[in-house]
């Protein structure tokens, strides 16, 4: 059999003494999903998350009486939290789906390990590791982990039937551990319920669509989720764009230990259109944060990679350097993988990447002058203040920040006479 008990994880004594918790009286815990799916792909665990067949309020009184921090995440759903020296553990009850409608589920209590496991979406996600560390696989994960094949338990179309999101479940998780070509029944269940999306919350698709879009190489799972019309389901601005940048943005993201960034990702793949980027943002329900990153970028100016030093200082001066800085690294991108075959794209990449560090390291000289500087020279409240200070600061720009205060002072009190 396969075993985890040599893991460290798993030699946490905090999580020794939530599953001897459970072990008690007839009971049983066992750890369940990512951390067993983790490890035995040789991967880093994070969460350690906890199966059992105890109800969610034996739960919470083995935990009292034991002196364990219980907090109820989400007792409906029969998940507990439980927190031992602020680590915290997410224990759920097995349990079955009584009625499902794409997007929710009703779920009755159970103490069937097969009925739980077979329940949940994915091959490679339904394997458990009892108090001893012994992996049980009850439907066929431990071969899928083998052959990094990304299957749904059963019957797909099922599956997906029940809810929706699984249909980019599937193709985050083969973006972050598949290998070779998505699973055939897989890829023809969830083209078959694309449109099924539409009926999700935005947050919960943006969700997925974010974490997808932060794999290490996502190029593969987008370039399917194109095959089968998912991306266009959810992402129509991708139709007429392509996805054909993402593999030499992966590269040069690599080549360059650029952190992956989900936006910079999905800014590669949509047109550099304020208005469309705008709808996107609201329709997909981004955060402030994220819709401002997309509207910079796509109302930056364009970058001429030959321009001068002055002229650049200028352009981040007027356009900010988040916007220029994500244009700058997709140009880059494009420009590296042309690079190998044109001198001149080789030429340019170079031009770039001097540009793109000036970029990340500029910070906006500050206008010396303010309102208060005309009012001080004699000019009443009002728009006239605001044309002066604009015709300064331009002419300021354009001299390349080299007036300081007392010639601009110098310049206003010309201009007021």
């Amino acid at each position: 059999m396969t075993g985890l008990a040599d893991q460290a994880w798993f030699r946490d004594p905090a999580l020794g003494r939530i599953l001897a918790l459970f072990s008690a009286d007839g009971g049983e815990g066992r750890v369940v999903g990512g951390a067993v799916r983790n490890s035995l792909m040789g991967l880093p665990v994070n969460d350690v998350d906890i199966a059992t067949t105890l109800r969610p309020e034996a739960v919470m009184e083995r935990a009292a009486a034991a002196g364990i921090k219980a907090v109820p995440t989400g007792l409906e759903h029969g998940t507990v939290t439980l927190v031992i020296d602020g680590k915290p553990f997410e224990v759920t009850t097995l349990r079955t789906d009584v009625e499902t409608d794409g997007r929710h589920a009703k779920v009755a209590f159970s103490t069937d390990w097969r009925a739980d496991a077979e329940r949940r979406d994915l091959t490679i996600n339904a394997l458990y590791a009892d108090a001893e560390g012994e992996v049980v696989d009850l439907v066929g994960g431990l071969a899928d982990i083998e052959t990094r094949n990304i299957r749904f338990i059963g019957d797909a179309a099922r599956r997906i039937a029940e809810d929706h999101l699984r249909i980019l479940r599937f193709f985050r998780f083969f973006a972050y551990y598949g290998s070779g070509r998505p699973d055939a029944e897989g890829l023809k269940a969830c083209s078959a319920a694309r449109s099924k999306l539409t009926t999700l919350s935005a947050e919960r698709v943006w969700s997925e669509l974010r974490k997808l879009l932060g794999a290490g190489d996502p190029g593969r799972a987008l370039l399917w989720m194109r095959q089968v019309a998912v991306l266009t389901e959810i992402l129509p601005e991708s139709e007429r764009w392509g996805i054909d940048a993402i593999p030499s943005l992966i590269t040069t993201e690599k080549a360059l230990g650029w952190t992956p960034d989900p936006l910079l990702r999905l800014a590669a793949i949509v047109p550099p259109d304020a208005a469309r980027m705008e709808a996107l943002a609201a329709r997909l329900k981004l955060s402030n944060a994220e819709a401002a990153y997309l509207k910079a970028w796509a109302m930056a100016a364009p970058v001429n990679d030959d321009m001068s030093s002055a002229a650049f200082e200028r352009l981040l001066y007027r356009n900010g350097a988040d916007g220029i800085t994500t244009r700058l690294k997709l140009a880059l991108a494009v420009a590296r993988g042309k690079a190998e075959s044109d001198f001149d794209e080789m030429a340019r990449s170079a031009r770039l990447i001097k540009l793109l560090d000036r970029a990340m390291e500029w910070k906006k000289p500050q206008f010396p002058l303010n309102g208060g500087d005309v009012i001080s020279a004699g000019i009443a409240s009002g728009p006239r203040v605001g044309e002066l200070l604009a015709g300064l600061e331009n002419q300021w720009v354009e001299e390349n920040f080299v007036s300081d205060r007392a010639a601009l002072l110098a310049r206003l009190q010309e201009r007021v006479q």
